[in-house]
């Protein structure tokens, strides 16, 4: 079995939510792991005592637990544990989302028969009461051929940090993550794809993440200001696609910031984002509107008959 380092930072997260995230990784069906938490927190965090508490009293030798002496930020936090890995693979969890027992022993089979540098799977998104409220699945992707599967990026983000499995010295040579505002994760696929770095996807649902009150990276100006920055990025890749395409990632980019806009009280942003979103590709938002209800009801149905 080879050894996986799991990299988890943690910025001023409630112990509750640090608990459960931890003994998800305990909970796993593959014991060859190293655990490196990366705590982000500063040292007037009131929890931060009780997190490092928790976690040197699990008395377990495959946690290494990493007190930043200064805030780095998400990105930042998780290249010192890239840096660290001693694994020959190298996957990510969050701090207040979990695994299934089954995630990191499924996911490193398929890299062993495979041999790709990098895989990527799909994602439960939840309420912390535990209601499936979204889906992330990336079987429409229609090619892995790296100029087809940049766009399908471009466009759709094959995005989800903690289903991301690397071969350590394949992410070490890549630089680990870029420290942007928004999009840490978007940048990283497309340095992965840019770099051309083998890419696999594993169609299963393993990872379970959570959406909650204090997700504050998900509102606020700094979501604004990062898509923004984020969706000029992407228009140095519109030469790549076609005008169809094109009108898809505006129509995207505008979506997302009625959301963004909504989140912070901006009604009149929000309904000004809707309507750019609605005009930049009519017929591709309609069908987004459908499919994303569809899903979510489909996906509800199939959790509740495997709970039943």
């Amino acid at each position: 079995m080879k050894l996986v380092s799991v990299v988890m930072p943690t910025y001023q997260r409630d112990l509750l939510y640090v608990e459960r995230a931890i003994q998800s990784l305990l909970d796993q069906n593959y014991n060859n792991m190293e655990i490196l938490i990366i705590d982000d927190s500063p040292d007037t965090y009131e929890n931060r005592s009780a997190i490092k508490a928790y976690i040197l009293n699990l008395r377990d030798p495959r946690i290494r637990y990493i007190q930043n002496e200064r805030n780095l930020g998400g990105a930042l936090a998780r290249n010192v544990g890239i840096r660290m890995a001693k694994g020959y693979y190298t996957t990510f969890l969050d701090d207040d989302d979990r695994y299934l027992p089954e995630k990191i022993s499924a996911q490193v089979a398929f890299m062993d028969e495979t041999g790709y540098d990098m895989s990527f799977s799909n994602m439960l998104i939840k309420t912390m009461g535990e209601v499936l409220i979204d889906v992330r699945n990336y079987s429409n992707v229609w090619s892995f051929e790296q100029e087809e599967f940049l766009k399908y990026h471009l466009m759709r983000h094959a995005t989800g940090t903690p289903t991301f499995m690397y071969v350590t010295e394949k992410l070490q040579s890549i630089g680990g993550f870029d420290d942007a505002r928004m999009g840490q994760e978007f940048y990283l696929m497309l340095k992965t794809i840019e770099r051309g770095l083998s890419i696999g996807y594993l169609d299963v649902y393993h990872v379970v993440v959570y959406k909650h009150k204090g997700d504050a990276i998900s509102k606020g100006d700094n979501k604004i200001i990062g898509e923004n920055e984020l969706y000029e990025r992407k228009k140095s890749y519109f030469h790549l696609l076609s005008q169809d395409q094109i009108s898809f990632v505006r129509m995207r980019h505008y979506a997302v910031l009625a959301v963004a806009y909504k989140r912070n009280g901006d009604f009149l942003g929000m309904i000004s984002n809707l309507f750019k979103a609605f005009f930049a590709a009519p017929t591709h938002m309609l069908k987004e509107g459908v499919k994303f209800v569809l899903k979510v009801f489909e996906q509800r149905r199939r959790y509740a008959e495997k709970t039943d």
